[in-house]
């Protein structure tokens, strides 16, 4: 596994009790995938002797983030199995690249530009200008109000590649989560309604709120992505739903090329979680089923800035008998730093969400 994070120890955990042996490749002492894996290589994502260490260990390796060096890919590659494919991933850590990508498969996104000199940003404007590379929860982006505001905002953002994205006016967030094995099979969970606070998912619920003709829309992207990127894993497919001339479509907005935050929600009401499905994707064994096992479900984001007042009152979500607390094993709670979620099952997303914040709130009362 490339990456210590939450994504990996749960791909890890996934992975253990299937009875594989584990390595993964972190830099930090601290990462959560490193405490639960059989084997932790702190060393930097580019280290030669660690990618080869790691090459020899494993029949496989995989990714639980987008953006691991493309030459650390294509050297693992050379001697091992890597999935997803290196190509596949380099189209999802680029957003120059990803939205060439969708745009030369006729999938629509939304009006954006590439910031280069001579352009011309009015019909991208207002707007927000977002890196190509390294952007995630609201980082490496800046709202931008006229065109004359996007050379400011690209120097903030340090001169690097750039995209400028009109502000698109929502009608609700989206994603498709699928895994895809090496065969070509895919199988689909439910697709999730997501709301983003500053950027960072907050609260997912499923099933979506949508019609069943512009779920089945959203599918059929989604499925066309994976296939036209070879793609083998877990994927998941933000997308934007908005009017347009009073008709609901659905426009992509990014790939993430592995289990993603709002797929957190299958690991207490799927029949088969996104993570185990990752390691059966990656590992060529058949996927497991995505059936719902709940009515409905909720998940909320828990960030650092609950531990303001000390520990969270962790019995009070314990207490819920449909309530599911995981915390992700990080030494150190950040403000804006995702230190776990909580999940609800209820008979409605209206229920489940309404008592997924309420308990939320609670943790942190004085």
């Amino acid at each position: 596994m490339l990456g210590g994070g939450q994504l990996g120890r749960y791909a890890v955990m996934a992975a253990r009790q299937m009875g594989y042996s584990t390595v993964v490749l972190d830099p930090s002492p601290d990462a959560p995938a490193g405490k639960v894996a059989d084997e932790h290589l702190i060393a930097d994502f580019d280290d030669a002797a660690a990618l080869d260490r790691l090459s020899a260990m494993c029949a496989v390796v995989t990714t639980e983030f987008e953006n691991p060096p493309a030459a650390s890919l294509d050297r693992l590659a050379r001697s091992t199995i890597v999935r997803p494919v290196p190509s596949a991933i380099a189209v999802a850590q680029d957003r120059i690249a990803e939205k060439a990508f969708l745009v030369s498969q006729g999938i629509a996104v939304g009006p954006y530009c590439v910031v280069e000199k001579g352009q011309r940003y009015d019909e991208v404007v207002p707007g927000i200008v977002k890196t190509a590379r390294l952007g995630y929860d609201g980082h490496g982006q800046r709202s931008v109000m006229s065109a004359v505001d996007v050379d400011e905002a690209v120097q903030r953002l340090g001169e690097v590649p750039c995209v400028v994205e009109r502000r698109l006016d929502l009608v609700m967030e989206v994603s498709v989560v699928l895994g895809r094995s090496v065969d070509g099979t895919v199988a689909v969970w439910e697709i999730a309604e997501n709301v983003h606070v500053d950027g960072v998912l907050d609260l997912t619920v499923v099933p979506a709120r949508i019609t069943r003709d512009l779920a089945d829309d959203a599918v059929d992207l989604a499925r066309r992505i994976a296939g036209a990127l070879d793609y083998v894993g877990v994927l998941a497919v933000e997308m934007f739903v908005v009017d347009i001339d009073g008709a609901l479509h659905v426009l992509i907005n990014e790939l993430a090329p592995r289990p993603h935050n709002s797929g957190h929600w299958t690991l207490d009401g799927s029949m088969t979680d996104q993570f185990a499905q990752q390691i059966r994707a990656v590992t060529g064994a058949a996927l497991g089923n995505t059936r719902m096992t709940v009515p409905a479900v909720a998940m909320a984001n828990l960030l650092g800035d609950l531990w303001q007042h000390g520990e969270p009152k962790w019995a009070l979500v314990l207490d819920e008998p449909q309530a599911h607390l995981h915390l992700y094993g990080k030494s150190a709670p950040r403000a804006g730093r995702k230190m776990g979620h909580l999940t609800v099952t209820g008979n409605t997303v209206d229920e489940a969400a309404s008592r997924a914040l309420a308990l939320r709130s609670s943790l942190s009362s004085t």
